[in-house]
């Protein structure tokens, strides 16, 4: 089952469950999904690996939201926002720790044969990809810079 369909079988099912917060979450959720399916060249199909960007992207935007509203002193639209956020990081695989993703880069660095800062970008290109979903780029990136010099 693609995530697409996943999401749109628990709609249903929190629609029953009268989960209102679990429901506007997935119904978002679904918006981008069918927002990138019918964009220009998607040919009406959305990939899993698509669809967990997507996700990354909204889970990272609903927490950033909840600080914003947390640092202007507004508790109550910060509490909705992250608990949006947590529907949304249900469907994200199980991110690395600090030592994973430090095992992870160090195998695509020797993967990619790279020496210095100016592989960077090589080793970013594959790293990105690898680890969509499970790392935040800053981090890959930070790690990586730190690796290669």
């Amino acid at each position: 089952m693609t995530l697409f369909e996943q999401v749109s079988k628990d709609i249903v099912a929190a629609m029953k469950a009268k989960d209102k917060v679990r429901l506007q979450a997935l119904r978002n959720i679904k918006k981008y999904f069918i927002e990138a399916k019918t964009a220009p060249g998607a040919n009406d199909t959305l990939e899993d690996a698509a669809a967990l960007k997507i996700l990354a992207k909204l889970a990272k935007q609903g927490r950033d939201t909840a600080a914003l509203y947390t640092e202007q002193g507004r508790p109550d639209l910060a509490e909705e926002e992250a608990a949006q956020a947590q529907v949304v990081e249900e469907y994200l695989p199980k991110a690395l720790s600090p030592e994973e993703l430090e095992a992870e880069v160090k195998a695509i660095i020797a993967e990619t044969g790279a020496a210095s800062p100016k592989d960077m970008g090589r080793v970013m290109g594959v790293a990105t990809k690898k680890l969509a979903g499970r790392a935040d780029g800053k981090a890959i990136s930070a790690l990586v810079k730190q690796l290669l010099a």
